[in-house]
């Protein structure tokens, strides 16, 4: 099979889906390539702003209508590991879980684009002004191609990333299991509330989130060279506590992702923009990646409808910037401070209820300071 189309998208999830989203929308002839058959299983903690709901123009409460698992998130409960906890709460939903499996399929669906399933990427070239993609579906050519297939992108690849060499990687690892009714009758987790536990040097964290019958565990922590010992010491830290039933099995998976501006790579090249985790946008204090994902994707799409016939390097330099305006910018190095000061520091803002409330929760985990990036 051999098809031609106006942009192909490589990589179904959120950042994918959103960018396709946006120029079918306008009438491109999109094409999403991805490895994968949806719903398909995503590793991920899995809860969502309402601002990124709205981005995608998706009420939430038909969302949840539609049998799909939306768990309103009305406070977060914090703390460093083995400290005192810190409860935030909110007379509204702030957030709410949901299964990757079920969101991705949906935001996949509602974009409107041809999606072809089963397309491992094999090789890619730029040939007299098309981007060539080989998979095992076939080969797909179009003039613009958007990178959107998460850490090990093979765009990113293609544009020089070498992953796990050079770049300080974020390695977490989680489970997410079902509860039986007896275990679920017996769980003390309340679903509106995830519990948090940070490191004392905030360089990453673990956590515990009910989504009614269903239950997230993980950590993640940058250069986790240790990252199993510490989830398997966490869960059973929350068996000891009796936050956990006893018998609930944690079969835990690994993944990879970039801080944004944590680590640098070329995010563009003529006719092809990186989006989302392919270009190392996550959220640097809270690992979050759907909403940066899901934005980015926008962003990327609006830019190449701006001039959807001028796919040169020197107009798509715009990129990088385009993002730090709405990411923040990126500094050449972070500010350094002793462990001894960062610890006193962590305590400090973990558990004291103001800061608490006003940063750790409301700017690193909900961005309540930025509005919604509409499409439009």
């Amino acid at each position: 099979m051999s098809e031609r189309a106006d942009c192909l998208v490589v990589g179904g999830g959120p950042a994918g889906s959103s960018a396709a989203w946006v120029l079918a929308r306008a009438g491109l002839d999109v094409r999403v390539l991805d490895k994968a058959r949806f719903p398909r299983d995503k590793v991920c903690a899995g809860w969502v702003t309402p601002q990124v709901f709205a981005a995608r123009g998706i009420d939430p409460a038909e969302y949840a209508r539609a049998g799909h698992v939306l768990q309103p998130i009305t406070g977060f409960r914090s703390s460093l590991l083995g400290g005192r906890p810190v409860e935030v709460d909110y007379p509204e939903p702030v957030s709410y879980g949901i299964l990757r499996r079920e969101f991705d399929a949906h935001l996949l669906r509602a974009s409107g684009a041809p999606v072809v399933e089963g397309a491992a990427v094999r090789h890619l070239a730029r040939e007299r002004g098309l981007w060539r993609v080989e998979t095992e579906a076939g080969t797909f050519t179009a003039p613009w191609l958007i990178g959107a297939g998460g850490h090990f992108c093979p765009m990113a690849r293609h544009l020089g990333a070498r992953p796990g060499r050079g770049e300080a990687t974020v390695l977490a690892r989680e489970a997410e299991v079902p509860l039986s009714p007896e275990q679920a009758a017996a769980c003390p987790l309340r679903g509106e509330v995830p519990e948090l536990f940070f490191f004392p040097e905030l360089d990453g964290y673990a956590w515990v989130f009910r989504k009614g019958d269903w239950l997230n565990i993980g950590l993640g922590r940058e250069n986790g060279h240790h990252i199993a010992v510490q989830l398997d010491d966490f869960v059973a830290r929350l068996r000891q506590t009796g936050r956990l039933p006893a018998d609930l099995s944690v079969p835990a998976r690994g993944h990879a992702y970039l801080l944004y501006g944590h680590a640098r790579r070329r995010i563009f090249a003529e006719g092809a923009l990186l989006v989302g985790d392919a270009a190392g946008l996550a959220y640097p204090q809270s690992g979050e990646g759907i909403r940066p994902a899901v934005e980015s994707g926008l962003i990327a799409a609006r830019l190449i409808l701006e001039a959807p016939d001028d796919p040169r390097p020197e107009r798509l330099a715009e990129y990088p910037g385009r993002l730090a305006a709405r990411f923040g910018a990126v500094r050449d190095t972070a500010p350094w401070l002793p462990t001894g000061l960062k610890r006193r520091l962590a305590r400090w803002i973990l558990e004291t209820p103001l800061t608490n409330r006003r940063l750790v929760v409301e700017r690193w985990f909900l961005h309540r300071h930025q509005a919604v990036l509409a499409e439009g």
